[in-house]
């Protein structure tokens, strides 16, 4: 199986699907750690090309579960994939879990991605992950349920999971 975990900022994909490949066995992927370089320099913006290739090389695994939402491999994980989870949880369950972790990584000072502090000056960014999860909500609803229902994608099996309850039960029944 080849799991692609989607959602908006601060659905948990991360958490979804560390948890879920720890639980297979498999290769953890995540975009982000992929995408983002010290100083929160942008690969798929900056360096679209270098970014999809170790992207393509990620997805050439057997086996993997994967998380993220990057539009410019969005095609080419979904191509891939066996499996698409869409963490699809409600906005102020999504808004509560962004604010929480944006503050506890705020307070802690560590990295996120090496050499990507999340500071308090940076929640103020159009970016942020606060700021992109409330801007980005309704559209990315919106356009993964027009996916989700998409007959080119009749290849996947489509997971729509839209409370923390039903993340339990398909986390356990993905793992197993």
């Amino acid at each position: 199986m080849r799991i692609a975990v989607i959602g908006t900022s601060g659905s948990g994909k991360s958490t979804f699907a560390s948890r879920l490949a720890q639980a297979r066995g498999v290769p953890f992927i995540e975009l982000d750690l992929i995408n983002w370089r010290p100083g929160w320099h942008d690969r798929a913006e900056r360096e679209p090309e270098a970014f999809k290739a170790d992207v393509a090389e990620a997805l050439a695994q057997p086996e993997w579960t994967l998380a993220g939402n990057y539009g410019l491999v969005r095609d080419m994980i979904w191509a891939a994939a066996t499996h698409v989870v869409w963490l699809d949880l409600p906005r102020p369950l999504v808004m509560r879990q962004v604010i929480s972790r944006s503050f506890q990584r705020a307070l802690s000072g560590k990295d996120v991605f090496p050499g990507c502090r999340e500071g308090w000056t940076r929640m103020l960014h159009r970016e942020h992950p606060v700021r992109w999860a409330w801007d980005t909500y309704a559209r990315r609803k919106e356009s993964y349920g027009a996916r989700f229902e998409d007959p080119a994608f009749a290849h996947l099996t489509r997971l729509r999971v839209c409370s923390h309850a039903e993340a339990k039960a398909t986390l356990a029944a993905l793992a197993s």
